[in-house]
């Protein structure tokens, strides 16, 4: 089993930081994870947001969302890092690859058994996944109807 696990950090900065801030915070963020032996696969600046109660004395906060690979020791250095940091109003730090794994568990047996139910009605089984909507259905409903002339 490998020890690189996916992790999802959600962060509130609070909204006296300037977009500068913001940014230098990311990459104090960004050099812990190198350090650490990780990588930021995506990172998402939400931008500022109402709270949904106050915290130190705000009302707004800007949201961060990263997506981070890495080791377990990340998880202690980042939160470690970020309960120090003033600017950080909340901070979460969720490990989601086990959830992953399982939302396409779930979605893989659900096709399978669609499949299956379909060919067992003698029906196409070549269902477009997004939709649920099969391939040949999809045709004829872009083909115009005949015109009816009375």
């Amino acid at each position: 089993m490998s020890d690189t696990r996916q992790y999802e950090l959600m962060y509130v900065i609070a909204p006296t930081v300037g977009d500068d801030g913001v940014a230098d915070l990311h990459t104090q963020v960004e050099e812990i994870v190198s350090r650490s032996g990780g990588e930021i696969e995506r990172s998402d600046n939400w931008g500022k947001r109402r709270l949904a109660y106050e915290i130190k004395s705000h009302r707004e906060g800007t949201y961060v969302l990263e997506l981070i690979n890495g080791p377990g020791e990340l998880v202690r250095e980042l939160n470690r890092r970020l309960k120090v940091t003033d600017e950080v109003l909340r901070h979460l730090l969720v490990r989601v690859d086990e959830d992953l794994k399982k939302v396409a568990r779930v979605r893989d047996t659900r096709q399978v058994k669609q499949r299956r139910r379909r060919e067992a009605r003698g029906l196409a089984s070549d269902v477009v996944p997004a939709t649920g909507v099969s391939q040949a259905s999809s045709v004829a409903k872009e083909t115009p109807a005949p015109e009816v002339q009375s």
